[in-house]
């Protein structure tokens, strides 16, 4: 009987998690997949944590849960320092991995374009983690503002600036606009949050740039009837964790600034330079082989492929990472048959963004729309892709609750334990 190839596949993201689920059981390969979490996050309902309108737990999946009946599945929990190419090596922080074929797909983290203040001050929202200090940061701002008289003080405690008006920052920027309308002036009956005021500033000409020029226009209209105040054309020169510079000279006093503005790929020592791109992404070719390396794949965020229809590369979304893996899961069974492998094309099945009850942008291949239509259609899809059937009626709950009485329960304010523990070694 022939050994198993073995298959490491490095981050349990979207494209890391459907690759290792389209191998299980597949004879003749053994999948170790390896993250420095021991679950995989749902990303696009990060922002729900965030404004407290989910539990963590309910966009977060336990991947041994994911892989019990997988007889050739194993899940690793490490840090990936680094890869020895020549011998084949992946060195972790719990020991050494030999593998056949390797597979990143480590996604992105936070792209700060090298202001330290920024990376210092601003909230970032990748993880969750970060989704849960967040999460505490903006409940507690509102505590704070009950003992704050001062009015210039409490005004700069009272802006909230959202740096980046992709999906992330215009959902985040909807959430916060619709937690000052419907749940403070019921949480905090005795303080006046009207000067709550919510900033969105976006480099480029228009919210959701990468959408169609309806979804652009909506999105914006939808955010000012919210009362965010949109700023496009707009770059954030410096953030001291109390001013903001902009690079039309004007200046916000915040306290609170989330940086939803940009990624670079994550990196583990050992890749030559010659294997990336702009973005810290690694190039790879239509079979998502990474350049001047053998039987070394990247996958989602981290790869970066050029095709005919796709010149500059891939948007940097869950649908390209999904499709990505699927594929590669395909042409390692081709490998395993004997036959040949097949060449990669995205297949572009929408983009959709939501802002507020009622208030959606989808736009398909052929079409799109906006309004109420939408923002069903966007809870829809977004529901399908959750992992568990559990999860699946937490969150519809969640939602339905939410929608009758614009409210939720989940508004506790998590601090961490200061206290730390001593763990005698071995």
């Amino acid at each position: 009987m022939p050994k198993r190839k073995r298959i490491i596949i490095v981050g349990a993201g979207f494209a890391g998690l459907q690759l290792a689920q389209d191998l299980i059981n597949v004879k003749n390969y053994k999948v170790y997949l390896i993250d420095k979490q021991n679950y995989h996050q749902f990303q696009p309902l990060m922002y729900q944590v965030a404004t407290a309108r989910l539990e963590p737990a309910s966009i977060s999946f336990p991947l041994r849960k994911v892989f019990q009946k997988a007889k050739n599945v194993r899940i690793r929990i490490a840090e990936v320092t680094q890869v020895d190419f020549d011998n084949k090596k992946l060195i972790t922080s719990i020991g050494n991995f030999k593998y056949d074929h390797l597979v990143i797909s480590i996604g992105c983290t936070t792209n700060y374009f090298g202001n330290n203040n920024l990376r210092d001050f601003a909230y970032p929202m990748k993880t969750i983690p970060e989704a849960i200090q967040l999460r505490n940061r903006i409940l507690q701002t509102f505590e704070d503002a009950l003992n704050t008289r001062n009015s210039e003080k409490l005004q700069t405690l009272l802006n909230f600036v959202i740096v980046g008006g992709g999906p992330t920052g215009v959902e985040l920027a909807g959430a916060l606009s619709e937690m000052k309308r419907h749940i403070l002036p019921k949480d905090y009956p005795d303080k006046d949050f009207s000067k709550l005021t919510i900033y969105l500033l976006e480099g480029a000409a228009n919210t959701l740039s990468p959408m169609s020029k309806g979804s652009q226009k909506m999105s914006q209209k939808y955010l000012e009837e919210l009362g965010v105040i949109v700023k496009t054309n707009t770059i954030v020169n410096d953030y001291d964790g109390t001013i903001v510079s902009l690079n039309n000279g004007e200046k916000i006093s915040s306290k609170n600034v989330i940086w939803a503005a940009g990624v670079t790929g994550n990196i583990i020592d050992g890749f030559p330079k010659e294997c990336f791109t702009r973005g810290n992404r690694l190039i790879v070719n239509r079979f998502n082989e990474v350049s001047h390396l053998n039987d070394v794949y990247a996958l989602g965020d981290i790869a970066y492929m050029e095709t005919p229809k796709h010149p500059q590369g891939h948007a940097q979304v869950a649908s390209v990472a999904l499709q990505q893996a699927s594929l590669l899961a395909k042409n390692f069974k081709n490998i395993n048959k004997g036959n040949a492998k097949k060449e990669f094309e995205y297949t572009d099945k929408g983009a959709m963004a939501t802002i507020g009850k009622r208030k959606a942008v989808v736009d398909l291949p052929k079409f799109s729309f906006q309004g109420r239509m939408a923002w069903f259609t966007w809870m829809f899809i977004h529901l399908m892709l959750i992992l568990s059937v559990k999860n699946k009626l937490l969150i519809f709950m969640n939602w339905t609750i939410s929608y009758f009485n614009n409210d939720s329960t989940l508004r506790i304010i998590m601090k961490p334990v200061r206290t730390k523990v001593k763990m005698k070694k071995d």
